[in-house]
């Protein structure tokens, strides 16, 4: 081994010369073994390794020759130089034998020192030498491990690795192709190695044009680069890339290779476009809104009689769009069932399901048409609730759609109300109705018959029919107001909104209430939810980006009712309490009051669970 030290064997049966031969050759570095017969010294050969054995000619039993005869036919000891010791005369015939036997030299006694230690140190130096050549053929062999180690991980990392690897020559030559580029260009490596890069259709010229400007000659130091090309998938469909690349110089030859680290991002690209898309498409949705809300506003106050008329009508349309904006989140604004929209109406208390009959297939509405539908379902069920069918204890309405080619048609048919005259002017509410086709006045008519008023609305596009058949299933009754206010009922509101917070407190102390206090953070509203008397609780969904959850908890504890008033839906607000009412931001304070009587009066079944 290389890091065995260097060994000579002496095998004599007299044990002065043993001695004396040892004397003689004793040095730094070498050690010496003795053996005293021939089955001594093959057992020590068969042990340790040697660079020389001096062996005795005239042994008892076995000789030096026989010995010597016995080592050439092993594999182990056939290799280990023999000098022969002897003190008998000079004889050819001797000598011959022993070189037959494999001896390389004689040695003679009365033994000579110097011819000893010259014949010896040529051996030790041939044994230094091997060792040498031993520890450098270990070293080799370490390095060629971690060499292949670390090439088999480099190789494991590039074939797992969502990047493509390849390596290119100064001629654009293929000179290695991972198993990430097979996958992304759908080529294998024994198709494409030692190709040139431009015969194998996988990078556009644009994209070869970067990598031959990458490759330049004169380059003194190995750069690195990046750019964004696009290559060629396995069906030729554009891949956008992200492509990285390390120039390297052969030391001895000094040719330059192009190492390259690919990245297909073609998703993320579609994914930047579609944000791009969706945020341009909710500030136009979000100007829009907000220019219906302007124009709502201002058509309901000039056609208002009184402040308390308009905030009536206003609060209503403001609901009513409020509403459908949440059924289209909950839809991720793709569509919405008709049947949904009125039953959102039933819900909101617009509509009583008792008197509201539905009939029609299933179809779903673009959110333009959502929103739309659903302002004019409001403003027919106000009106049949203030003027028309609704109004008397008979009427009833019958809500009736049916297939249009690829649109829809509507129709509203009221029966049972007072007599009904045409209206002498056209009201706002009356446009809003209108607004449910669009831009096209001729998608509307109206037939003022006597018996009951029959409003038709007709969609011509963003109508999709699903063949199911329909299952209008009735909404459960809004609770009704009551005469009676909240005198003396003292009330937490938890919102961190200042003008939201000051309009909920004015409303219920008009309503009689006392507001215990305004929380607007998680902290204050759990140091007054712990510890003060309270009766009901108004709860925000969320107070400065914090959960309102601690509070939620807090309340229940105690066995405080609360109700959430937030503009998130159900799947935002706090998950432990599924049951507790939520009244949708903005709020009506008819629909406000009407929860909280039933959770004062324990008429809803809201109780929370216990939470540990």
């Amino acid at each position: 081994m290389s890091g065995d030290p260097i060994r000579f064997l002496i095998v004599d049966d007299i044990a002065e010369n043993l001695l004396a031969l040892d004397a003689l050759l004793r040095r730094d570095g070498l050690e010496i073994h003795h053996a005293s017969s021939a089955p001594e010294a093959l057992e020590l050969m068969l042990v340790h390794d040697y660079a020389l054995a001096f062996l005795d000619v005239h042994m008892p039993e076995t000789n030096g020759y026989e010995l010597a005869e016995l080592m050439r036919g092993a594999e182990r000891t056939r290799r280990i130089p023999i000098i022969f010791v002897t003190a008998a005369e000079r004889d050819d015939t001797r000598r011959f034998r022993g070189y037959e036997a494999g001896a390389v030299d004689y040695i003679f006694k009365p033994i000579d020192p110097l011819v000893l230690k010259s014949k010896a140190e040529v051996f030790f130096r041939i044994g230094q030498q091997a060792r040498d050549l031993e520890r450098q053929r270990d070293e080799l062999r370490a390095i060629a491990s971690h060499r292949d180690l670390a090439i088999a991980r480099l190789k494991a990392h590039a074939d797992n690795s969502p990047l493509a690897y390849v390596e290119i020559d100064s001629a654009l030559t293929i000179l290695a192709w991972s198993a990430g580029a097979e996958r992304m260009f759908g080529r294998s490596a024994e198709a494409v190695a030692g190709r040139h890069a431009s015969d194998i259709a996988w990078m556009t010229p644009e994209g070869l044009d970067v990598l031959r400007a990458w490759l330049r000659p004169e380059a003194d130091v190995p750069p690195r680069y990046a750019a964004e090309v696009n290559a060629l998938g396995p069906d030729g469909a554009n891949i956008h890339c992200e492509i990285y690349g390390s120039v390297l110089r052969d030391p001895i030859t000094g040719k330059l290779s192009l190492s390259l680290q690919i990245l297909d991002v073609s998703e993320r690209h579609r994914s930047e476009k579609v944000r791009t898309l969706l945020i341009g498409e909710l500030h136009h949705r979000i100007k829009n809104t907000l220019a219906n809300v302007q124009a709502i506003a201002r058509q309901t106050l000039r056609q208002s009689d009184s402040l308390t008329a308009f905030e009536q009508s206003f609060g209503g349309r403001l609901q009513a769009l409020s509403r459908a904006h949440a059924i289209l989140s909950d839809a991720t604004w793709s569509s919405t069932q008709l049947d949904q929209l009125v039953h959102d109406q039933f819900q909101a208390g617009t509509l009583d399901p008792e008197r509201v009959h539905l009939r029609g297939p299933r179809v779903e509405l673009s959110p333009e048409n959502t929103l739309r539908m659903a302002l004019s379902l409001h403003e027919l069920g106000t009106n049949a609730a203030k003027y028309g069918a609704l109004s008397a204890p008979a009427g009833e309405v019958l809500i009736s759609w049916r297939r249009l080619g690829d649109g829809l048609e509507l129709q509203w048919e009221e029966r049972g109300g007072p007599p009904v005259t045409p209206p002498r002017r056209v009201g706002f509410g009356s446009t809003l109705i209108r607004s449910g086709a669009g831009a096209d006045p001729d998608a509307i008519s109206v037939d003022w018959r006597p018996a009951g008023v029959i409003w038709t609305i007709r969609l011509s596009d963003g109508v999709t029919h699903v063949d199911a058949a329909p299952t209008p299933a009735r909404a459960p009754t809004t609770q009704q107001a009551q005469d009676d206010g909240f005198d003396g009922c003292r009330i937490l509101v938890v919102e961190d909104e200042p003008l939201i917070a000051f309009d909920l407190s004015t409303e219920l102390e008009e309503a009689g209430a006392e507001i215990v206090a305004i929380a607007a953070t998680v902290s204050d509203a759990l140091a007054v939810a712990k510890f003060e008397a309270i009766d009901l609780a108004v709860l925000d969904g969320n107070l400065c980006g914090k959960p309102v959850d601690p509070v939620a908890i807090a309340l229940s504890r105690r066995n405080i009712p609360f109700c959430f008033v937030s503009g998130y839906g159900r799947a935002h607000l706090p998950q432990d309490f599924p049951d507790t009412p939520v009244v949708e931001k903005p709020f009506r304070p008819e629909v406000l009051f009407s929860v909280l009587r039933a959770l004062r009066n324990g008429a809803q079944a809201n109780r929370t669970p216990e939470t540990v």
